[in-house]
């Protein structure tokens, strides 16, 4: 009996010092050069869901819903006396609202990545030097005015009941 213990003991040390062990030697292989590189020393700053009516003629014809994910540079975003929160629901509404530079009515013909650049270099340009240097999308959908009226009618039908 008291040998099966020892045996038990033995192997849980060997496993513990094998994998401390393989993990130090993971470690050891990634340069400090190459992995600030990597990560480069930024933040990132995640929006919380906008939303942003589509107007056409006079109408909203539908909504433009976003979440992003910016990587900035952490020391400016310290010294800013705005969130970065409202400086990027700003330049959204600016861009897609304001200055109408991405018509939302022609989603079909929607560019991605030049969305991406225009809101990056309209933050950069509003505080005048490099400070998010990417946008990544968490979510975009736009959604028309029919499509939720039909999800609110389908939200107040009565379920029917079960005799």
């Amino acid at each position: 009996m008291i040998k099966l213990v020892v045996s038990g003991i033995w192997i849980c040390l060997v496993t513990l010092a094998s994998v401390y062990f393989s993990l130090q030697m993971s470690s050891a292989h990634v340069d400090k050069e190459e992995k600030s590189d990597f990560f480069g020393g930024l933040d990132y700053v995640r929006t919380d869901i906008i939303s942003i009516p589509a107007i056409s003629g006079g109408e909203i014809n539908g909504y433009f819903i976003t979440r992003l994910v910016y990587t900035a540079e952490p020391d400016i975003l310290r010294k800013l006396t705005v969130t970065p929160q409202v400086l990027i629901t700003d330049e959204l509404f600016t861009l897609l609202v304001g200055n109408r530079v991405i018509d939302l009515s022609r989603m079909d013909e929607f560019d991605l990545e030049a969305f991406k650049v225009l809101v990056r270099d309209g933050l950069n340009e509003r505080l005048g030097q490099k400070v998010f240097h990417e946008v990544l999308i968490e979510q975009i959908e736009f959604l028309t005015k029919s499509e939720i009226r039909n999800n609110a009618r389908r939200r107040k039908l009565p379920k029917s009941s079960e005799n």
